[in-house]
């Protein structure tokens, strides 16, 4: 994300808030550890490092939880913790002309603790918004070093190799497909012949094409990946649909919650929209699985994986939790002078 002008002075040794954003993943506790055991690290340059309880509504609330009060081997359990360990939530700060007075709430808290350092961890309407807690902490003579995190199981951050979730969820959809497609196999002659399972990704389709990693060989499922940035053919799909059933004796399919129509529209899409004026998306799959049994007469089974892709801890890769243990340690390097706003970037491994 784009930097801003170097402030002329370093914030010194200061204390520093961390809060977590958005839809919570396998190893984003991992990342915590990270930020929290580097801070230690660089006692000269971090004193206390608090977590927001339930993100930045805790930050507005004052609702802090001070992790210099944790033992050492409590902040390493949070490698291997699910979910969010300090509480997450879906709540977008308005622009700077829009809610001002918000945003000077939260400077008003950074100089009550004495906060040098804000650490956001999310995706990229997370690191917007550290982008613009900066530019006003610096308006308003306080600046404060802010630090947005990598976060997100769609693997669509800007300026991110790979985000750190992103492995947890690719291993679990590709077990399944693999696991489905030896169940629908198995019982093709006689009962489904056609299966269907929906993943997240809705403008993105990395997780769609981990799905692919279930097969082999030739023949092997997925025989049908969906993504977002194809618009979806009906004609198509149902062509190669039949096929599959009639070459391989059943057809299993994957498909991303953000599929579109040729008129751009979420073929998913409910009509409700989230804290971040996204649409609510889910239903793709047995839409495309009525398409199919309307059209063929096949049976269909669907699933959508939903929130069981992103939580799935049981399944992270040691390497998926170093990834997102090392999103935290930005390569262990402590907070530097000059920049009062930017992302750590996750880069690939050398």
């Amino acid at each position: 994300m784009p930097r801003t002008q170097p402030v002329k002075s370093c914030v010194g040794k200061r204390n520093a808030i961390y809060a977590q954003s958005g839809g919570v993943t396998a190893v984003i506790n991992a990342t915590a550890c990270g930020v929290i055991e580097t801070a230690r690290r660089h006692r000269g340059k971090i004193g206390k490092v608090l977590a927001g309880r339930d993100g930045i509504i805790g930050v507005l609330t004052e609702d802090l939880i001070d992790t210099s009060k944790e033992a050492p081997a409590a902040i390493r359990a949070l490698r291997h913790t699910p979910a969010g360990a300090f509480g997450s939530c879906r709540y977008k700060l308005k622009g700077l002309e829009e809610n001002r007075a918000q945003y000077e709430r939260l400077i008003a808290i950074f100089k009550a603790h004495d906060i040098g350092y804000f650490f956001y961890n999310g995706g990229n309407d997370s690191a917007d918004t550290a982008w613009k807690v900066s530019q006003i902490s610096e308006q308003l003579g306080y600046p404060v070093l802010c630090i947005g995190i990598p976060k997100t199981v769609d693997n669509d951050l800007a300026v991110t190799d790979n985000c750190p979730g992103f492995g947890s969820v690719a291993k679990y959809v590709a077990t399944s497909m693999r696991e489905a497609g030896y169940d629908v196999a198995s019982m093709a002659r006689t009962s489904t012949k056609v299966f269907v399972l929906e993943v997240m990704g809705r403008h993105a389709g990395w997780i769609t094409a981990a799905c692919g990693l279930a097969a082999e060989q030739p023949g092997d499922a997925p025989h049908i990946l969906l993504f977002p940035e194809i618009t979806f053919d009906p004609e198509k799909f149902l062509a190669s649909a039949d096929a599959a059933v009639k070459q391989h004796g059943y057809c299993a399919i994957a498909v991303s919650e953000g599929l579109r129509d040729k008129d751009g529209k979420f073929l998913s899409e409910s009509g409700v929209r989230d804290a971040f004026g996204h649409a609510q998306l889910g239903g793709v799959a047995p839409r495309l699985a009525k398409l199919v049994r309307d059209r063929f007469g096949y049976r269909c089974h669907w699933a959508v994986a939903d929130y069981l892709q992103p939580h799935r801890i049981q399944g992270g890769r040691a390497a998926g939790i170093r990834r997102g243990q090392g999103g935290g340690r930005s390569r262990d390097q402590g907070p530097q002078c000059g920049d009062a706003g930017h992302r750590a970037q996750v880069e690939p491994p050398l």
